[in-house]
């Protein structure tokens, strides 16, 4: 086999192989039939992925992905004991809302990690972003102060990912 028909074949060969992964483990066998089950799956992933071709991206200045991973899992632990508190009804009264927020970062991936990190976040739900207008509306179970909101969002999440992606 030449290594243009293995291309062909696998376009995609690290997300092949994970697609094998998270099959193998989402089913917690390794058995014959699974293992040829999770092959298809991954090389037909890998088909589709490079029917859509996404744009190239490049992952730049690890330790700021270091940094913003830590300010990530200490968000989410803060939101989790908030979240729990209001649950609990331990603290004050809570008023929710929308918060609208101009985004600067161009790169898909940016706002799919930024979709992400909002998603994981217990008490926020991203809610809508208008593309043309470049504004983020995501939803906020405590909601106490709208630029609190947006500064963090624009400094501690934007800002490192452009740093990371573009």
């Amino acid at each position: 086999m030449t290594m243009r028909t293995i291309a062909r074949l696998l376009p995609y060969p690290a997300m092949s192989a994970a697609l094998l992964a998270v099959w193998l483990l989402l089913n917690q066998s390794l058995s014959p039939g699974q293992i040829v089950l999770g092959c298809v799956v991954a090389v037909v992933g890998g088909w589709a992925l490079g029917k859509v071709q996404p744009p190239g991206g490049r992952l730049r200045r690890p330790a700021t992905v270091v940094s913003l991973g830590f300010a990530v899992l200490a968000d989410i632990l803060r939101s989790n004991v908030a979240v729990a508190r209001i649950i609990l009804g331990q603290a004050t009264p809570v008023a929710s809302g929308f918060v609208s927020i101009p985004l600067d970062i161009r790169s898909p991936y940016g706002l799919a990690c930024i979709a992400i990190i909002i998603t994981a976040t217990p008490g926020t739900v991203w809610v809508d972003f208008d593309t043309r207008e470049r504004v983020l509306t995501i939803h906020v179970l405590d909601l106490v102060d709208e630029r609190i909101w947006i500064d963090t969002i624009k400094r501690r999440y934007e800002r490192r990912l452009m740093d990371i992606l573009e």
